[in-house]
C-alpha cells in the first residue's frame, strides 16, 4: 500500500518542480527545518518528480510513480537512522542493503506514519558505504538515481565522523545520473565539508489547514485515534505546524519531563543541578536532547505569557531573557557538544539572567 500522501509546502514543492522539470535541480540539496514538517516525506515526493519525469510529474499514474510511491522503486534508496544493531556496518554490502530495506518495508508497512528515531540512532559507516556504491550505480528503470538521506546530521552521531567522511566521496564527485535530497533538523551538526557541497532548501512548519488535512486523512485518523480519543479542532492546536509532534506523543512528553527537571534544578543548589546534567549524557542522544530544549524554550514562553498575564513583570522579564540562552546552547548541540556539559552550562546562564 502507497504512503500517505504530502501534506503541505505548496510554495516549495511547485518551486522543486518547476526546476526539475527545467533541468536546472541541483544534483546535491539539503532540506532543513523544524522536526517533524515532513521533510523526509518533502524529499521522497521530490524523488518521484524525478523518477516519473512526465511534465505533470509525478502523475501518478506510471510504473515510476506506482513503484516511487510504494517505496519500491529500484532507482529510489532511502537511509535514515538506525540503531548500531541494525546498522550492520560489518556486514557485505548487500547484507546491509538488505537491513536498510527492511527497515523501509516496515516504514511502508505503517503508511509512512512512524515515530521518530531514538536519540542513539545514526547513519553509521556501513549504510554510508553502501550509499556511496548504489549512487555510483547505473539507473535500472527511470532515467536518474535518487538517494534520499534523512536526518543527514546523524553522520556525525557521537561524535564519531566516519561516516560522513566516506559519504564526501559521493558529494565531491557525484555521478551526472544521481541526484542526493538530505534532510536535516540540525544542520549545524553536518560537517562544514558536506554542507558547502549542498544547495539547502529551507521549509517551514505547516498551516493550519494543512495539519487539519494531515489529521482527517483516514490512515493518520485512526492511528491518532489508536492513541487517544482526541478531536481534530485539538490536535490540530497540538500540532502547532509539526504533524509529526502527533506520532511522538511520548517522546514529546519525556521531552517535556526532561525540561521541566533541568528548570527546577537551575533554581536548586550545585548538587541538584549536577545531578540534572549529569543524567543528560555525554554523547549519542543529539536528537532527544535537542527535543529536551525545544521543550525548555515552549515552558519558557509558557511561564513568560503566564507571569504577563498576573501582571509579574520581573518573572515575565527573566524568563524573556532566558530564552536566547536556551536557543544559543540548542546552537551549540546542534555540532556535537556534550549535552551534559551543555546543560551545566545552560543552568548556570539561567541562574544568571533570572537573578
Amino acid at each position: 500500500m502507497p504512503i500517505i500522501p504530502l501534506f503541505g509546502h505548496a510554495g516549495l514543492r511547485d518551486r522543486l518542480a518547476e526546476s526539475a522539470l527545467r533541468g536546472t535541480l541541483p544534483s546535491s540539496l539539503l532540506v532543513h527545518g523544524p522536526r517533524g514538517i515532513g521533510k523526509q516525506r518533502l524529499a521522497l515526493w521530490l524523488g518521484s518528480v524525478l523518477l516519473c519525469g512526465s511534465a505533470d510529474a509525478p502523475c501518478g499514474e506510471c510504473a515510476n510513480c506506482k513503484l516511487s510511491f510504494e517505496l519500491a522503486h529500484p532507482d529510489l534508496t532511502w537511509v535514515f537512522p538506525r540503531t548500531r544493531d541494525d546498522d550492520g556496518n560489518d556486514d557485505s554490502r548487500d547484507e546491509v542493503l538488505g537491513n536498510i530495506g527492511q527497515a523501509v518495508t516496515e516504514r511502508r508497512e505503517a503508511n509512512g506514519l512512524y515515530a521518530a528515531p531514538p536519540g542513539n540512532a545514526g547513519i553509521f559507516i556501513g549504510a554510508t558505504r553502501a550509499l556511496v556504491r548504489e549512487g555510483g550505480r547505473r539507473p535500472a528503470m527511470a532515467k536518474r538515481r535518487v538517494i534520499v538521506v534523512g536526518e543527514a546530521d546523524r553522520m556525525t552521531q557521537g561524535g564519531h565522523e566516519e561516516s560522513a567522511n566516506a559519504f564526501l566521496k559521493l558529494l565531491e564527485e557525484p555521478p551526472s545520473f544521481t541526484t542526493l535530497i538530505l534532510t536535516s533538523s540540525e544542520p549545524g551538526a553536518l560537517l562544514p565539508t558536506i554542507r558547502s557541497r549542498v544547495v539547502s532548501v529551507a521549509a517551514r512548519p505547516l498551516k493550519d489547514s494543512d495539519v487539519q488535512r494531515f489529521v482527517e486523512q483516514p490512515l493518520v485518523s485512526a492511528r491518532l485515534d489508536g492513541m487517544a480519543a482526541e478531536s481534530t479542532a485539538a490536535r490540530v492546536r497540538r500540532a502547532q505546524g509539526v504533524p509529526g509532534a502527533l506520532l511522538n506523543a511520548a517522546d514529546v512528553a519525556a521531552a517535556r519531563e526532561n525540561a521541566e527537571r533541568i528548570l527546577t534544578a537551575a533554581g536548586g543548589d550545585r548538587a541538584e543541578r549536577y545531578r540534572a546534567a549529569f543524567v543528560q549524557g555525554a554523547t549519542g542522544a543529539r536528537g532527544a536532547y535537542s527535543d529536551t530544549l525545544d521543550a525548555l524554550v515552549l515552558l519558557l514562553r509558557d511561564r513568560m505569557e503566564g507571569a504577563l498575564a498576573k501582571g509579574d513583570a520581573h518573572r515575565a522579564d527573566a524568563a524573556a531573557r532566558a530564552i536566547p540562552v536556551v536557543l544559543e546552547t540548542a546552537e551549540k548541540a546542534a555540532g556535537n557538544a556534550q549535552p551534559s556539559l551543555l546543560t551545566a552550562q545552560l543552568m548556570t546562564a539561567l541562574q544568571e539572567v533570572s537573578a
